[in-house]
């Protein structure tokens, strides 16, 4: 079936702080992921293994004109396996320019909620900078695990995640000392983005992981009294994040009269051409998808040239 998220491209657009989570389960357990990464649904599908691929690649499939490559979520969780297989399900996803297939074994609905209710996942539960849950959603007096799935794709297939060696063709660098303020709940793309930005010679970087960490940082700012640009020369913010998503931030900093002047980057896996329409009524001054982490580099050496 076709996904239909029009609803869901209302709220992000309004900066309303909300996103529709689907639920589906693996082994009995709850899992979640952000409608807005969701183009299809369908029952599982043939697929043609494909030799000397990743363990947790169970192969491809094409339907319609394109060939997909499909992801078994239970092996990679190590969870038990389906005790219905013919009743299984793929969700077709659509992020970071790319469209890949998650084997699960049920999708039981969608659940539309605020990012205030989605709490921080616990490092020791879920496993630190390694762990694979974003976030936990509370609804309905239960617990959803949203899974990391760019995390997921990127250990899957290095090649389609952050490239330090981008860099190099941006030729020789030099130490800057504007400040570069990051919202970004992935704890392993922060620690990329935030080591990319060191090696483009960025020396001060403030890392937050989500929206409302950075709002909080920003108030501190503007109670300081101190110019603005003093603190934050560029916000680089991800979509997608508990507390506060990156619309809700942008709508708040461009609203502001001491903070609307900050260039705001939104860089973000889920930025496609409906998106950058939202992202733009909402005053962003750029927005990138992720990988392209040399085009960040040089979007915020363009948007901070004249501090």
């Amino acid at each position: 079936m076709e996904f239909e998220t029009k609803q869901t491209e209302i709220l992000l657009e309004s900066g309303t702080n909300e996103l529709e989570i689907m639920e589906f389960t693996i082994a009995g357990e709850v899992f979640g992921i952000n409608v807005a990464k969701v183009k299809e649904i369908m029952m599982a599908q043939p697929v043609k293994p494909m030799q000397k691929s990743h363990p947790d690649v169970e192969g491809i499939f094409k339907p319609r004109d394109t060939v997909i490559t499909v992801i078994d979520l239970t092996n990679y969780l190590h969870l038990p396996a389906s005790t219905n297989p013919e009743h299984d399900i793929f969700i077709i996803t659509s992020f970071n320019n790319m469209d890949f297939a998650f084997h699960v074994h049920t999708v039981v609905g969608i659940d539309r909620i605020s990012w205030t209710k989605m709490k921080k996942p616990d490092k020791i539960i879920y496993g630190g900078e390694e762990g694979i849950a974003t976030g936990i959603a509370e609804y309905d007096n239960r617990l959803i695990t949203i899974l990391d799935f760019e995390k997921i794709v990127a250990e899957i297939s290095p090649e389609v995640g952050i490239q330090y060696s981008d860099l190099d063709r941006l030729g020789e660098r030099h130490r800057i000392e504007k400040t570069i303020l990051i919202a970004e709940d992935s704890m392993l793309l922060a620690k990329m983005i935030v080591e990319s930005l060191h090696r483009a010679g960025y020396a001060n970087i403030i890392k937050t992981d989500n929206g409302q960490e950075a709002w909080d940082y920003l108030c501190e700012v503007k109670q300081s009294g101190d110019p603005i640009k003093e603190h934050v020369s560029c916000i680089v913010s991800d979509i997608e994040m508990p507390q506060m998503d990156g619309h809700r931030l942008t709508k708040l900093v461009k609203s502001d009269p001491q903070l609307k002047e900050i260039p705001l980057v939104l860089f973000s896996s889920l930025i496609n051409e409906a998106m950058r329409v939202k992202g733009k009524e909402l005053g962003a001054d750029e927005q990138i998808s992720k990988p392209e982490i040399a085009n960040l580099v040089g979007i915020i050496d363009r948007l901070t040239a004249d501090q």
